[in-house]
C-alpha cells in the first residue's frame, strides 16, 4: 500500500533547487547583489530541498 520512497534519489533534487535558486540569484546579481550572498541563498534552497526530500516532503 505504502512505498517508501528510496534514499538514493538526493542528487536530482539537489541539482534541480540549485539550478532554480542559481537562476534566481543571477537575477539579483544582475540587480546588484554581492555575489556572495547569491551563493549562500543557492546553498539554503539546495539544503532544504535536500531535508525535504530525506522527509518525504516532496
Amino acid at each position: 500500500m505504502y512505498q517508501k520512497q528510496d534514499s538514493s534519489n538526493w542528487l536530482p533534487s539537489l541539482l534541480i533547487a540549485s539550478l532554480g535558486a542559481g537562476i534566481v540569484t543571477s537575477a539579483a546579481i544582475a540587480g546588484g547583489q554581492h555575489p556572495l550572498h547569491a551563493l549562500v541563498i543557492t546553498a539554503v534552497a539546495a539544503g532544504f530541498a535536500l531535508l525535504c526530500q530525506r522527509y518525504n516532503a516532496i
